[in-house]
């Protein structure tokens, strides 16, 4: 016995060395992250392939690196923006903050808008772990990026006293936090106050704040940020720009295909999921180094190290992994975690014992049996409970309750159920993404295609909206608004399952590329009437009046017959039947968000009016609600089309599809009644039971053609006029369109008029 230790002593010492001698090689190849002859660092930041400082160290112009000597200790640079950090997917860079200062008198003392560019063709994307953050109690911000990611988006912050504010609570008190679409390259920020420029709030707040930056780097510290005069510098310090980098430009399969893949040995290669085309190599399982480089990515020996060495007997190295085993005399797997070494006893009564094991086993089989299952069924129970109130199953309860609704008529789907209908919820399977969630598009097993809607990681606020949404859609039995078919509460997050709508939406017609054939005057006439006809019923003959609060072209779906289904009533708002407005936090869409309930936050059934003003402005014009690269006077619709009424200049902006096939009659009615949908005062606007009686009469009328009064060749002019294309990146070159000359936004004002 004392000879077999000794044994196992030495070949336990002996291996160690052997392991301990060849992973010095190992080591000395896996620190190899630049090309031969390159810098390897530029102060304490490591600069690995491809990345590199000085000709020949990069894979591509975009990866060069400037070290800046001037700094102690030096700084590295990519395009102007100093490098914090770089991983293998992703870099870090120094954060800008926008800022803007008041006295008391409300006077602007300080007014730092900010901008950052990765460049339109570079493979850096801004990553969506960042998050665009707004700190004040009287203030709003616009967030503007580039068109093609729908990237125009804002936060509100408000608040009246000190007591308000909560500490790590970025919910729209003090502090509001908005996500980054995928695929931005650019952004603009600049804050603006809600109009009293913090006279009454300067006592504890005299600035505010936006910024883009890394959501885990950032904690809301309360009213100590509002009064701390270094915020600015100590948020740029200490909050980064996380950015997403890839290589090529080229999938996998295309740089295989075209024998230009970048990847070395021991390697996989990743298609990007950044919004841009590329790839990342990644080292395989149980390999580290570098991916980009000769020889590849190198075995990691996880024998070499004594303190986490696997194995409690002979650990030996293999090619991605290890392999744990005993020495002679000691039987066991040779795992520290395992069932490690042990001694043999020759004398052990193996068949004795074994046999009364079996007996024993058997004796407490059923018992264990029983017992197993009994457990498990009380685990899987207390689950679904708390998954259900965790995700609003009370709330749930509660608010069907008070409707006197049941949801007999609803089904309750299974977890299991929607990730087979989804193909756990593959990308090529998603319709959509809104604020409040993704849309996939599912198949059941009865074969019925359906749109489910997965809710993001949630708050408390927005469990309420999923619940808001099942709510009103189990009170809703309407033909033009989209049908509850059932909902889901035992998953991480909470899904809702409704019929599939599967001719995209009213946005992709109205502003989408190529000539839509069936967007005719007489379509358009009937969608805005359908549509008009749905908010009308929520308004009027549901149980609980229903105000919408988001109706805008790219929540109107259209079906295979081009019947438009209103949808996303995730925003949406129950009203007391003896009650005509609710106060609300403001929630809605720039360009359509009525601007009374924008000023008071008093919400009532005409600021769905409002919407469906600027909706059918929308329709008539092919113009967007808002875009920041028109001019002045054309960037919001609502104002343009007004004052193009009143300047007697309506068919100027009309389309000229909707001019030639309208009558003069149809027209000028229409504009008229976009005209009152669009007054100020709410009481002015008319119901939506009035817009729907004025558009089914507009449809009625006797077609006489426009081009009888006018001309046919002037019509075909008008029809063949193509407007002048613009620049799709304007903002980027004119920063200050949009702004006064204190550099407020103008944007509101328009809004407002």
């Amino acid at each position: 016995m004392k000879l077999s230790r000794n044994l196992y002593l030495f070949l336990f010492l002996f291996s160690l060395v052997i392991t301990v001698s060849v992973s010095q090689t190992t080591i000395t190849k896996a620190t190899n992250v630049t090309k031969p002859g390159c810098k390897r660092q530029c102060g304490n930041v490591t600069i690995p392939y491809p990345f590199g400082i000085g000709p020949g160290c990069f894979t591509s112009d975009w990866f060069e690196i400037t070290c800046n000597t001037t700094f102690n200790p030096h700084k590295p640079f990519i395009g102007g923006l100093e490098i914090l950090d770089i991983s293998d997917s992703t870099f870090r860079i120094r954060n800008k903050v926008a800022s803007k200062c008041y006295d008391q008198h409300g006077n602007i003392t300080e007014n730092n808008p900010v901008f950052t560019n990765l460049g339109w063709t570079s493979p850096f994307t801004f990553s969506q772990r960042n998050r665009f953050t707004l700190i004040g109690c009287d203030d709003f911000a616009l967030f503007v990026g580039p068109e093609q990611v729908n990237s125009t988006s804002g936060c509100i912050a408000l608040c009246s006293r000190p007591g308000e504010v909560v500490n790590g609570s970025c919910s729209g008190v003090g502090c509001c936090q908005t996500s980054i679409p995928k695929g931005m390259k650019y952004y603009y920020t600049s804050v603006s106050s809600m109009g009293a420029n913090h006279t009454s709030i300067w006592s504890f707040d005299p600035c505010t704040y936006s910024f883009m930056g890394e959501k885990e780097r950032f904690t809301f510290n309360g009213v100590s940020d509002f009064l701390d005069p270094n915020f600015r510098n100590r948020t740029r310090a200490s909050v980064p720009i996380l950015v997403d980098w890839v290589i090529g430009n080229l999938s996998c399969s295309e740089a295989t295909s075209a024998g230009v893949l970048g990847c070395q040995a021991n390697t996989q290669c990743i298609d990007s999921n950044t919004g841009v085309q590329g790839y990342r190599c990644s080292c395989n399982q149980g390999y580290q180094g570098q991916p980009y480089l000769d020889p590849g990515c190198q075995d990691i020996n996880e024998c070499e190290d004594p303190n986490s060495n696997p194995c409690e007997g002979i650990c030996t190295n293999t090619p991605g992994g290890y392999t744990c085993s005993c020495p002679d005399g000691y039987v066991g797997d040779g795992l520290k975690n395992g069932r490690a070494c042990v001694a043999e006893n020759s004398h052990f009564p193996v068949i004795k014992f074994s046999l009364g094991m079996g007996s024993g086993f058997l004796a407490v089989l059923l018992g264990i049996t029983w017992l197993y299952f009994g457990v498990k069924k009380r685990k899987l129970i207390k689950l679904r409970e708390k998954l259900f109130q965790q995700n609003g199953g009370l709330l749930l309860k509660q608010r069907i309750m008070s409707t006197d609704r049941s949801m007999d008529s609803t089904k309750v789907f299974t977890a299991e159920e929607l990730e087979k209908a989804t193909n756990n919820y593959a990308e090529d399977r998603i319709l959509g993404r809104g604020g409040y969630g993704v849309v996939y598009k599912g198949i059941l097993n009865d074969q019925r295609v359906v749109a489910i809607k997965k809710s993001r990681v949630m708050d408390e606020t927005q469990i309420e909206q999923f619940i808001n949404e099942v709510v009103i859609l189990t009170q809703v039995n309407h033909r033009n608004v989209v049908k509850l078919l059932g909902c889901c509460l035992e998953s991480e997050v909470p899904l809702l399952v409704y019929e599939y709508v599967s001719n995209g939406t009213l946005l992709d017609h109205i502003h989408g590329k190529g000539v839509m054939t069936w967007l005719s005057w007489e379509n358009r006439l009937r969608v805005a009437t359908e549509s008009a006809g749905a908010l009308s019923y929520l308004h009027s003959a549901t149980s609980t009046p229903v105000i919408h609060r988001d109706i805008k072209s790219a929540n109107i779906l259209l079906d295979d017959n081009y019947t438009a289904k209103i949808a996303d009533f995730g925003a949406s708002r129950l009203v007391p039947i003896d009650q005509t407005q609710v106060t609300t936090l403001v929630q809605g869409t720039l360009g359509y968000l009525d601007p009374e309930y924008f000023h008071t936050s008093q919400l009532n059934e005409k600021s769905d009016v409002y919407s469906f003003g600027v909706l059918l402005a929308e329709l008539l014009t092919g113009r967007k609600p808002l875009c920041m690269d028109r001019t002045d006077e054309e960037r919001s619709l609502a104002t343009y089309f007004i004052t193009s009424l009143k300047e007697n200049r309506l068919f100027q902006i009309l389309e000229p599809r909707v001019v030639k096939e309208g009558t003069l009659e149809q027209l000028q009615e229409i504009a008229q009644l976009v005209k009152r949908c669009l007054e100020l005062t709410s009481d002015e606007r008319p119901t939506m039971k009035e817009v729907v009686i004025q558009l089914e009469g507009l449809r009625k009328f006797t077609q006489h053609p426009w081009a009888s009064q006018h001309g046919d060749e002037e019509n075909e002019n008008l029809l063949n006029t193509e407007p002048e294309p613009s620049d799709l990146y304007a903002v980027s070159m004119d920063l200050s369109s949009g702004f006064s000359k204190d550099g407020s936004l103008i944007y509101p004002a328009n809004v407002l008029r």
